[in-house]
């Protein structure tokens, strides 16, 4: 659910460009934008305009295509308007009606009356669904605010965590540099979207592309590096937990086994990197990246070295049985 209430206003209001676009106005019903949009769902009321209520999904957004249009047309003509006025008895959001279609006088005013919005849009049915469906996923996905750095590194979204201090955003203005793009450094909004993809953003778009440097202070990584150098969110796809060097720890050596971690129930790839003094963490976190890409392609190093491992002992125990170990020697 979302943070707070999300109305029809804040719907219009949503600052979409380009594929994002629905292209919103409002076209009667004004007192009824603080309506609530409280589910994902949207609907197309063609069962409730010919009178059937009883599974009539109120609480998700209306949507009026050409052939809802079309119905209207044929109500008013045959005077079976009544409908409209039991529709409205509902407590709809609102009616969206789409490729700039307009509704009928005596739709206008049942709205009117209710004090239900009616919003127009350019797009097409088909494509402002899409559109509709991928933002209200969104809006409504689970989600948290979590420190740390969110960057993409060869196409990879890569969640940089660990404790203050540990370097965080030093390595990932190194690897800004070295050509990546920064999505959020501090404070990063993860969402779930569909239940099993995580969206990471800016908490704050307005600090969102800033990063905190110690000893220099907060840089704007957009007019320092370009725009080429930013995205505003990216899939999660691996986590990397930086912590300080331990000499007592015994770090993965081998890589043949994976470690997971859950965010908003969705399990991602987690690396624990080591940090010290002289270690290029950058080249480290670049090469933790190409290998994951080469293990969504099937190949995996560790596994691959285990394997061959495996091959060399139990060659070698063949070959002392079979020649006898005083002809090895």
């Amino acid at each position: 659910m979302p943070e707070k209430k999300f109305t029809v206003l804040d719907l219009i209001g949503l600052d979409l460009k380009e594929h994002d676009s629905l292209d919103l106005s409002c076209f009667c019903g004004r007192k009824g934008l603080s309506r609530c949009i409280s589910v994902s769902e949207i609907n197309r009321p063609g069962l409730a305009l010919s009178g059937f209520f009883e599974v009539f999904a109120n609480d998700r957004l209306q949507i009026f295509g050409r052939g809802e249009v079309e119905y209207l047309k044929k109500m008013a003509v045959e005077n079976t308007t009544s409908i409209i006025h039991k529709l409205f008895n509902y407590k709809i959001p609102c009616c969206i009606f789409t490729c700039n279609l307009k509704p009928e006088p005596f739709f206008i005013e049942e709205a009117e009356r209710a004090g239900c919005p009616v919003l127009t849009t350019s797009l097409d049915t088909t494509e402002f669904l899409i559109r509709i469906l991928r933002i209200l996923s969104t809006i409504f996905a689970p989600q948290k605010t979590i420190h740390g750095v969110l960057i993409e590194v060869f196409g990879i979204g890569v969640l940089l965590l660990g404790e203050s201090g540990v370097g965080k955003s030093e390595i990932a203005l190194e690897l800004i540099k070295s050509g990546h793009r920064l999505v959020a450094d501090d404070a990063v909004k993860i969402y779930c979207v569909n239940g099993n993809i995580l969206v990471g953003t800016g908490a704050n778009k307005i600090i969102g592309h800033h990063m905190e440097i110690r000893g220099i202070g907060v840089i704007n990584i957009t007019h320092i590096f370009g725009v080429s150098a930013i995205r505003d969110k990216k899939q999660i796809q691996l986590v990397i937990e930086l912590e300080n060097w331990d000499p007592q720890k015994n770090y993965d050596r081998l890589g043949s086994k994976d470690e997971y971690t859950d965010i908003l129930g969705v399990s991602v790839h987690k690396l624990v990197i080591p940090v010290k003094s002289g270690r290029n963490c950058c080249i480290v976190v670049e090469t933790a990246v190409m290998n994951e890409r080469l293990k969504r392609m099937g190949y995996n190093a560790g596994k691959e070295f285990e394997r061959n491992i495996l091959k060399w002992i139990e060659s070698e125990k063949t070959s002392t049985v079979y020649f006898g170990q005083n002809d090895i020697t």
